[in-house]
């Protein structure tokens, strides 16, 4: 047997040789001890049977988990804690979407059948992720909670010696980003967390705030970042990423909260608007700007109630009897539908590649998806109702105008890639109809809610929700156009 480090013949050897290497007798001595306490170990081992070694693993595991729920070797995330008292908004994990089958033919009008709601969507927070609903409250503003926040940019002031600059344009001024700008915003996740009457957490104790959780991919470099990836897979599973959150209130803050939280009122630029809002930018992780790519200074802003925006284009609130309409961060209007029939027939005028190979409703960000409506016939609709077959609930809608399309719809929902071309080549080569818009693709139509005279939302509890039938009360068509992001 050769001489090793382990064998009773080795650590002779080696301290044989040692000796002869004219080492002294305590080297010797310290060879040999090594030896005898691997020797007991050994032994040790040998002898310890099976049931020993379960009754060893059941006190470590007693040991262990209690440390490990006082100090969880996973971060915890907000969304646990919110878990404890609150419900979250929007269709479950375990339900497929409504949009699953979007591509299929059932979509077409059928005979003698009217077309129906298929699919909604709110989002939150303006060019972010959306989320799909299968009800939503409808307000003077659209859905409840649809584009409360939006993200914005603090650029630089014209230079004072430019022509037809003021007082006014010589300070900083925000402008309102979109995918357009910033394509990764179609990664930014946002969940929506109500409080749940039947839910109550001895550390917390009642809630009763609803919050949005806003998550985005991010990992660090190092030992760190692998921690992050090995947290990711733990807790939700193989194919989850690192991620990093943040969290913001629904309700606009208190005068208290505002001051205390460092949060500040500015103006901010929505397309030829400018409106007053509350800027929480203070809540923004410093990551989110460079996962981006943001070149400018980051905030992200709250439309204040008491200051919400007036529809400004086309359809007034003189010209509808009970329509109100204001808006949030919306473009021009508080509602947005699209019909599948026509995104599918779209879809058939697109230049497929690699990394266009089929639309997706998502990319055009409406609120209201329909089903069963001939390719286009929104584009006539001026009055529709929507009812539900099996209840007395119906919500009754203005159509204001076509939607006019950017290049926001180039932008893969799913990745955050834009397209250099699709869909916006097809839009503006096969749906250039609007005479208001020349050399504008249209796809889909704009809406106004429509309450009883003499009320408004607030009075007047009305819902939309998948399955409900509608009636066209109202058909012409229609000249005036807006976009939608």
């Amino acid at each position: 047997m050769s001489g090793s480090g382990f064998g009773l013949q080795g650590e002779l050897t080696a301290a044989a040789a040692a000796m002869q290497g004219h080492d002294s007798p305590a080297a010797f001595s310290e060879r040999l001890g090594r030896y005898m306490t691997t020797a007991k170990l050994s032994e040790a081992l040998y002898k310890f049977d099976a049931v020993s070694l379960l009754l060893l693993v059941v006190t470590l595991v007693a040991f262990f988990v209690p440390v490990f729920i006082l100090f969880p070797p996973i971060p915890v995330e907000r969304s646990d804690a919110l878990r404890q008292t609150h419900s979250r908004i929007g269709l479950s994990p375990r339900r497929r979407s409504n949009l699953r089958a979007q591509s299929s033919g059932v979509h077409s009008s059928q005979p003698g059948k009217p077309p129906h709601v298929q699919s909604l969507h709110i989002y939150p927070i303006k060019s972010c992720k959306g989320i799909e609903v299968r009800r939503s409250r409808v307000l003077d503003t659209g859905f409840q909670y649809d584009r409360l926040y939006t993200f914005a940019q603090q650029r630089s002031p014209r230079p004072a010696s430019s022509p037809g600059i003021g007082d006014a344009n010589s300070r900083p001024a925000w402008e309102f980003l979109t995918q357009r700008q910033l394509p990764l915003l179609a990664n930014v996740c946002v969940d929506l967390w109500v409080p749940d009457a039947g839910k109550t957490s001895r550390q917390l104790g009642k809630v009763e705030e609803a919050f949005l959780v806003v998550r985005f991919p991010w990992i660090d470099n190092g030992w760190k970042g692998l921690t992050q990836w090995l947290a990711a897979k733990v807790s939700r599973g193989f194919h989850a990423i690192p991620e990093k959150e943040f969290m913001l209130p629904v309700a606009f803050p208190s005068q208290s909260e505002i001051k205390a939280r460092g949060y500040s009122y500015a103006d901010i630029k929505v397309w030829t608007d400018v409106a007053t809002a509350l800027n929480l930018e203070s809540e923004i992780p410093m990551e989110l700007s460079r996962y981006l790519g943001a070149k400018h200074r980051l905030g992200i802003f709250r439309i204040d109630p008491s200051q919400q925006r007036d529809v400004t284009h086309g359809a007034r609130p003189n010209d509808m009897p009970g329509c109100k309409p204001a808006l949030n961060f919306q473009d021009d209007y508080p509602l947005n539908l699209l019909g599948l029939s026509s995104m599918q027939d779209l879809d058939t005028l697109i230049l497929k590649d690699e990394t266009m190979k089929c639309l997706d409703a998502r990319r055009f960000r409406p609120n209201i998806i329909v089903t069963g409506s001939d390719k286009y016939e929104e584009d006539a609709w001026k009055t529709i109702n929507l009812k539900n077959p099996s209840t007395s609930e119906e919500c009754q809608l203005e159509v204001a105008c076509r939607t006019t399309r950017c290049k926001l719809p180039n932008v893969d929902p799913n990745t955050g890639i834009r397209h250099k071309v699709e869909p916006d080549r097809a839009l503006r080569k096969f749906r250039n109809v609007d005479e208001e818009a020349p050399k504008s693709g249209c796809l889909g139509v704009q809406l106004c809610p429509v309450f009883p005279p003499n009320t408004g939302s607030d009075e007047i509890v009305s819902y939309i929700e998948v399955g409900m039938e509608i009636e066209i009360l109202k058909g012409d068509l229609l000249r005036e156009t807006n976009t939608q992001q």
